[in-house]
C-alpha cells in the first residue's frame, strides 16, 4: 500500500468513526424524548420530575370532567392501571369526552398534576392514536374492535 492510498484509509476510518460516534451520542441523548407521549404508568415508572415537559396519553377516565371558573376544566388521564389529574385552562377538542383517547402536552406539578398547556382529542369515532392503543395493550385494558 502507498503511502497516499494509506493516508486516505485513515482520512476514510476517521471520518467514519467520528460520524458513528456522532449518531451515538445523538441517540444517547434522545432515547427517552423519542416517545410520543408516555401513559400515566409510565409517568410513574419514570418518576419524571415537575416542570419537564411531556406529552401525556391515555383515555379521559369516567365521571373525571369537571369545569372550573372561566376555560378551566379538570379531568384525568387513565392507561387502566393508573390515573394522572389534569388541569387544562383553554377550549378542549370538539371530540373530547369521557371514555375517549387524549394527549396532552404540558408539566407535572409538584402536586403530581399534570398541568396541560395543549389537548389532543380523537379524530372520529374509531380512530385511536396507535401510541394509546400500545399503551392500553401493555395495562392490558385494550379490547379489539373498541
Amino acid at each position: 500500500m502507498t503511502p497516499k492510498k494509506r493516508r486516505r484509509f485513515a482520512f476514510a476510518a476517521a471520518i467514519l468513526l467520528a460520524s458513528a460516534g456522532a449518531a451515538a451520542l445523538t441517540l444517547y441523548a434522545l432515547k427517552d424524548n423519542v416517545l410520543y407521549f408516555y401513559s400515566p404508568s409510565d409517568v410513574a415508572a419514570k418518576h419524571v420530575q415537575p416542570g419537564i415537559a411531556f406529552r401525556i396519553g391515555g383515555l379521559v377516565a369516567m365521571h373525571s370532567v369537571t369545569r372550573g371558573p372561566g376555560a378551566d376544566v379538570h379531568f384525568a388521564v387513565s392507561d387502566g392501571k393508573l390515573s394522572v389529574p389534569v388541569i387544562y385552562h383553554g377550549v378542549l377538542p370538539a371530540l373530547f369526552r369521557e371514555g375517549q383517547g387524549v394527549v396532552a402536552l404540558g408539566a407535572l406539578e409538584p402536586s403530581g398534576t399534570f398541568r396541560a398547556t395543549e389537548v389532543l382529542a380523537k379524530h372520529d369515532e374509531r380512530y385511536m392514536p396507535p401510541e394509546v392503543v400500545d399503551a392500553l395493550k401493555r395495562s392490558g385494558r385494550w379490547k379489539e374492535n373498541q
